[in-house]
């Protein structure tokens, strides 16, 4: 059963107002003007049970911690800022991928990672 509490409710809204993938620190930075009193502890508690609940979903990147976005999201890919190291959702996905398949392999999910600098970071290189 969902607890209804003030942070979890500032989480929420803090997942639902965003269009990328947000670290910990990052929910807890976008929580503090509602909560002033939330701590990366609450948030941690909060992620874990809002993924249980299936909510949430987990964004795994090779090397970095794990980054959070609502689980009703259509399929979609991610971009990974090697700068700022911010993560987007890049809409749409080719889904051929059964010519890069090996054969007699089955492809069950996938998930594309591209790399390089975000529009902002690139204005300022």
């Amino acid at each position: 059963m969902e607890r209804k509490t003030r942070q979890r409710e500032a989480i929420r809204n803090a997942m639902q107002n965003t269009s990328r993938p947000l670290g910990p620190q990052e929910i807890l930075a976008a929580t503090k003007g509602v909560v002033p009193d939330i701590g990366i502890a609450t948030i941690y508690r909060a992620l874990k049970e809002l993924v249980a609940e299936g909510w949430l979903r987990k964004v795994e990147l090779p090397g970095e911690p794990a980054r959070y976005e609502r689980s009703d999201l259509k399929h979609h890919h991610h971009f990974h800022c090697r700068t700022c190291g911010k993560v987007y959702d890049i809409d749409g996905c080719s889904g051929e991928l059964s010519k890069l398949t090996p054969k007699g392999f089955r492809v069950e999910t996938h998930e594309i990672l591209l790399f390089g600098l975000c529009a902002q970071c690139a204005r300022s290189a």
